[in-house]
């Protein structure tokens, strides 16, 4: 190219050549992000080399169904959105009344004997005394889709079909119901909407407010030493139990690194009346163990504005790092920069 079609190229307005100086600067910024990732993953590495192991995974639980019987798996996939296994995800169906509203097993009690299972493309509805019924992993893109509320935000839901949903009613005896599935196209709601403690970008499918339950086994050990009637880990309906640390030790855990995956702690569980439902019988006797878990479970006066009355029990958290975590996977608590 000749001087004039060099000096053309560089009047304003027009992007200059490519040359020594404008190879030189992009050198640079790709060596600057070449060293920013080399410093990242030192600074993580350190902060990794500094681990303490305070308990093993002890048990992994999905709850399909909100309110329904949880599935016990050996390894989980840890998304934003909660556990995965296979095609089961945690609160991904959602049982509704006529009007879109939740249903859970603080107004249904019987909800916690329906479990939701998978095994290859099929779905399984079962709960005792009652027929099986068989349901496609994937929901017809013809079925209707829902606004549901869930605490009050709207969500929607792919309706499983007329068959689900008399299953349910029939099962229930109360009154009609449906069945419905969040899609993942489909807009999760803001924890941050439910609780302040969240962030706004922290999201979940039909959960309370939080895509990791973690307990202990301590802590559900210490509880039933106070009670004349034992209870479950299924009362409290965690996704991760720990054991081998000490009485109440999650409180404290800030941030967890299990396998490759980084867990923050964002706020403890406010414990209700659904953990008074015998998750064996579905009889809820609006006692215990919500009783003696306020006689000493109760927030600090200085954080009765975030937590109210109801006592305390577990830890919501959220993902910083996904992966897979298996039953037998060491928990560390992450050192501090």
């Amino acid at each position: 190219m000749g001087a004039a079609g060099s000096s053309a190229l560089a009047r304003p307005g027009l992007p200059a050549p490519p040359g020594p100086r404008w190879l030189g600067v992009a050198a640079l910024g790709l060596a600057a992000v070449a060293l920013g990732a080399v410093a990242w993953r030192r600074a993580r590495s350190r902060r990794r080399g500094r681990l303490q192991q305070v308990g093993t995974v002890s048990e992994l639980w999905i709850y399909p169904i909100k309110s329904c019987k949880g599935a016990s798996v050996d390894a989980a996939e840890c998304t934003a959105l909660g556990l995965r296994s296979g095609h089961l995800r945690d609160r991904f169906w959602l049982v509704i009344n006529k009007e879109g509203n939740m249903v859970t097993a603080r107004q249904e009690p019987r909800l916690v004997l329906i479990s939701l299972t998978c095994e290859g493309d099929t779905l399984t509805l079962s709960a005792a005394y009652t027929k099986d019924l068989q349901l496609p992993v994937k929901t017809p893109t013809t079925n209707v889709v829902h606004r549901c509320r869930v605490h009050g935000l709207e969500i929607e839901g792919r309706d499983c079909g007329e068959a689900a949903a008399q299953w349910i009613t029939n099962f229930l005896k109360t009154q009609p119901y449906r069945l419905v599935h969040f899609e993942p196209h489909m807009q999760p709601r803001n924890s941050h909407q439910v609780e302040d403690a969240f962030s706004p970008t922290d999201q979940i499918p039909y959960s309370d407010a939080s895509p990791f339950l973690i307990l202990s086994e301590a802590s559900l050990a210490d509880l039933n030493s106070r009670l004349e009637k034992k209870v479950k880990i299924a009362n409290f309906r965690p996704n991760i139990v720990i054991s081998g640390c000490g009485v109440y030790a999650e409180d404290s855990w800030n941030e967890l690194l299990i396998g490759d995956v980084e867990l923050k702690r964002v706020m403890a569980c406010s414990r209700c009346i659904l953990t008074t439902v015998d998750p064996d019988t579905g009889v809820m006797s609006r006692k215990e163990p919500l009783e003696t878990l306020k006689s000493y479970r109760l927030c600090d006066p200085s954080e009765r504005k975030l937590y109210g009355k109801s006592p305390l029990f577990g830890q919501y958290f959220v993902l910083e790092n996904p992966g897979t975590i298996h039953v037998g996977d060491p928990v560390y608590l992450l050192g501090q920069e």
